[in-house]
């Protein structure tokens, strides 16, 4: 079974050991997530400079 993980850099979720959007780091200790549908209207986007669509961790440590 694959552990989920965020990305340090840009708080992508994956299952990968770095990140298929930034090549970062990723780690198993993170906390809540959000869902991107459209990152051009989304004000939680802007606010997170997310510019991509997908999920998201709100909190990475």
């Amino acid at each position: 079974m694959k552990v989920t993980k965020a990305c340090k850099v840009c708080s992508a979720i994956t299952e990968e050991d770095k990140c298929p959007l930034c090549g970062g780091e990723t780690s198993k200790d993170w906390q809540g997530y959000v869902v991107i549908i459209d990152h051009t209207k989304s004000e939680i986007a802007k606010r997170m400079n997310i510019d991509k669509n997908g999920k998201f961790a709100l909190k990475v440590r």
